[in-house]
């Protein structure tokens, strides 16, 4: 059977790997020798057609991506991760486990996903406070997205914002400031409107969407 995807040098791949057509892994970033540096991607993962993963990454178990999806170099990404289709991840982000990243979101350089968090298709995330400044490429710095914090479709996160834990962007916002733990904030600029623990589900599936009571929603309604 004819390979139709291309795995360089010194990639190290786990137990029950799918690779799709089309797919590279491990090309070397600008100045770096083929196969000098190492590429790491655990057990169980699938790796959809067109997916583009440089070298010196190392991804955990349980990973996968949808097709068309670009992971640049010096990226760390955890355990049951998810990228969805067409998004691009930048050299040097940080991933933490149990994150969902939707289709055709940008994630710059030197951004930071914590635990659990999930971010919505078409979310812009930026890391560069002027461009075009002689000095940018000395002060880039992505947001940090905490543990379990949540940002809607097509929102934009400006550079060195920090979303608190379990807060919830809005979609279509514009956050230019941090966001505290546990609020919601929606609109341009994004501004707080209440906490998440006020949230309720309009078809009365559960009482409160979000209790986070030891991580779990207890208040199902049976």
């Amino acid at each position: 059977m004819i390979k139709t995807y291309k795995i360089y040098p010194n990639v190290k791949l786990g137990k029950n790997v799918t690779i799709g057509d089309f797919v590279i892994i491990g090309i070397p970033p600008k100045g770096v020798k083929e196969g000098k540096c190492q590429t790491i991607i655990g057990n169980n993962a699938i790796v959809r057609s067109h997916t583009i993963i440089y070298s010196r990454n190392i991804i955990g178990g349980n990973f996968q991506t949808g097709h068309k999806v670009m992971i640049r170099e010096n990226t760390e990404i955890g355990n049951n991760v998810s990228i969805g289709t067409g998004t691009v991840i930048e050299h040097h982000v940080k991933i933490g486990n149990n994150v969902r990243i939707h289709s055709q979101t940008f994630v710059p350089e030197y951004t930071i996903l914590e635990d659990d968090c999930w971010i919505g298709p078409m979310v812009c995330i930026t890391n560069a406070l002027h461009p075009l400044c002689p000095k940018v490429k000395e002060c880039l710095k992505g947001a940090t997205i905490k543990k379990g914090a949540k940002i809607g479709a097509n929102s934009t996160i400006l550079p060195d914002v920090i979303i608190g834990e379990y807060a919830l962007v809005g979609a279509g916002s514009v956050v230019v400031k941090d966001v505290p733990p546990y609020k919601v904030v929606i609109g341009n600029p994004a501004k707080i409107i209440k906490d998440v623990r006020e949230l309720k589900c309009p078809y009365g599936l559960i009482i409160k969407p979000y209790d986070f009571k030891e991580g779990t929603n207890e208040n199902s309604i049976s």
